[in-house]
């Protein structure tokens, strides 16, 4: 079943101004803003800020009557153009790091094939949550939902997702019946004719003859219908830039034998490094798309530590994907793409049987990060805080020293939980170690404590830790198992924690 994603974006020509050119337009969010174009000989509103629309102002007004309802109203010339050429930049870099196929669709979204992309994020609420994170962070407003369908995601993209929507599997038409029926994305005259004729909602042209609607209104309204509901298909041209280096292959007669398509990868690896090495770079990331008979694409994602460029290595990682590919009816073509490249130089290996070759482990990390995916493979790092939880960090398997090294001068468990557990205990207030404490329905006799070590909370972080503490103790119980607990406050002032017991980490 085919996924997909639709992004709008409301307000990006707003959003795109304040981004580029900030020193143009006012520091402060509270000023209302529009963009001004002219359509025909009239001067018209293209563009409105959020706090201009809640103002009255929409786009399609004149712009000397939004200057008349709203005084002191900013005005700035709309660039569509500067518009068309950002939105590509940032479908670009959601085709880097998202999925193999986006596409753009103008003037103002971005559509997106999920199939398959989806448990790399950790599920679609996951991946649409985290697509949408990062562009408001980035500036951008957004919405965004995934359904069956191009035309269903574009649909509640633009009239259900608050900021987002997940459609379940084959709900298209139930979810699709009571939205307005520009969500068909119909030309605006064909709208006003079904609006005359009684049609509100999309659900009231779903069971109308097909042949009166296509006499009156042509072939376009039917097909929206049958591309929105799954019953027409409508293929998604992914977004291939110029500076992306791409090599492809078509078929003069459609192949499908995982053999022969291994082989036809390894023959494109070559071309690719090749090209890679022209132009002084190494894949970071590479996409195979299978184009289908059918018109559908199959395709494979493959991440790398670092720069490379080997052959071999690209190959093997690309062919252990095979299975992942249906190739129905046949191939027709395959593209290779290098979607992230970076520099690479060439090095100098060992020139003596006395030096010792660095050790690279590169090639391990690959094939492990594509198997279990990007997130399962990493390593740890200190930070500095003396919170336990937060002095950790999950790094790149390959990322440099971060430079610094976790306190010794009081010893910590070999097994941090990942967040602390309530426990019962007793203890003698307020510098006393437990006396027994019950962990998971087991309670414990304490034999020996060590103790306490006080952690103050981080008041940068938060108010409510200008006053918290924590005092740990190492316990270690009647069977010689040592635990790392901490009593929430100092044992006198309520007001520096709750007082409460918990167990936080285990010693080997």
């Amino acid at each position: 079943m085919a996924r997909v994603i639709s992004v709008t974006l409301p307000l990006w020509p707003i959003d795109r101004l304040r981004r580029s050119a900030p020193e143009g337009i006012s520091g402060s969010d509270a000023r209302p803003l529009v963009l001004a174009g002219r359509v025909g000989s009239r001067r018209l509103v293209t563009a409105a800020c959020a706090v201009a629309q809640e103002l009255g102002l929409s786009v399609g007004m004149p712009v000397s009557k939004a200057q008349a309802m709203v005084p002191g109203l900013q005005v700035l010339p709309h660039n569509p153009q500067a518009d068309a050429a950002s939105l590509e930049r940032l479908a670009l870099w959601v085709l880097q790091r998202v999925s193999p196929i986006v596409a753009v669709d103008p003037p103002d979204g971005m559509v997106i094939d999920s199939t398959g992309a989806d448990h790399l994020h950790g599920g679609e609420d996951a991946l649409l949550e985290t697509l949408i994170g990062r562009l408001v962070m980035s500036g951008v407003t957004a919405r965004a939902a995934i359904a069956d369908t191009w035309g269903a995601a574009h649909a509640l993209a633009r009239h259900v997702a608050a900021p987002m929507h997940v459609a379940e599997p084959g709900t298209a038409e139930a979810l699709l019946s009571p939205l307005p029926l520009s969500a068909l994305r119909l030309p605006p005259a064909t709208l006003a004719s079904l609006r005359t004729l009684g049609f509100v909602c999309i659900g009231d042209l779903l069971h109308q003859p097909r042949a009166p609607l296509t006499r009156r209104f042509g072939p376009d309204l039917c097909r929206r219908l049958d591309q929105a509901l799954g019953h027409a298909s409508e293929p998604i041209e992914p977004l291939r830039p110029s500076e992306l280096v791409e090599v492809r292959r078509a078929f003069a007669e459609p192949i499908a034998a995982a053999e022969t398509i291994a082989r036809y990868i390894g023959k494109l690896v070559v071309q690719l490094c090749a090209a890679l090495e022209e132009r002084g770079l190494g894949a970071r990331r590479l996409d195979l798309l299978c184009w289908r008979v059918d018109a559908h694409v199959q395709t494979v994602r493959v991440g790398l530590a670092k720069p490379q460029r080997d052959p071999q290595l690209l190959t093997r990682l690309l062919c252990e994907k095979i299975e992942t590919i249906s190739p129905g009816f046949g191939i027709e073509i395959l593209s290779l793409t290098a979607v992230m490249a970076e520099p690479l130089e060439s090095r100098q290996v060992a020139s003596s049987l006395l030096e010792a070759p660095a050790p690279d482990l590169s090639g391990l990390v690959d094939v492990l990060a594509n198997r279990v995916g990007a997130r399962g493979v990493y390593r740890m790092a200190p930070v500095a805080s003396d919170v336990p939880e937060r002095s950790v960090i999950r790094v790149a398997p390959l990322s440099d020293p971060v430079g610094a090294g976790w306190p010794d001068h009081w010893p910590r468990p070999t097994r941090l939980l990942p967040r602390p557990e309530l426990i019962e205990t007793l203890a003698l207030l307020p510098d006393h170690p437990p006396v027994w404490i019950a962990w998971r329905g087991i309670r414990r006799k304490v034999a020996r404590a060590d103790g306490p070590e006080r952690v103050f909370g981080e008041w940068w972080k938060r108010d409510a830790e200008m006053i918290a503490v924590r005092d740990y103790f190492r316990i270690e119980d009647e069977a010689g198992e040592r635990y790392w607990v901490f009593r929430a406050g100092d044992g006198e002032n309520s007001e520096t924690g709750s007082h409460r017991w918990f167990l936080h980490g285990v010693f080997g």
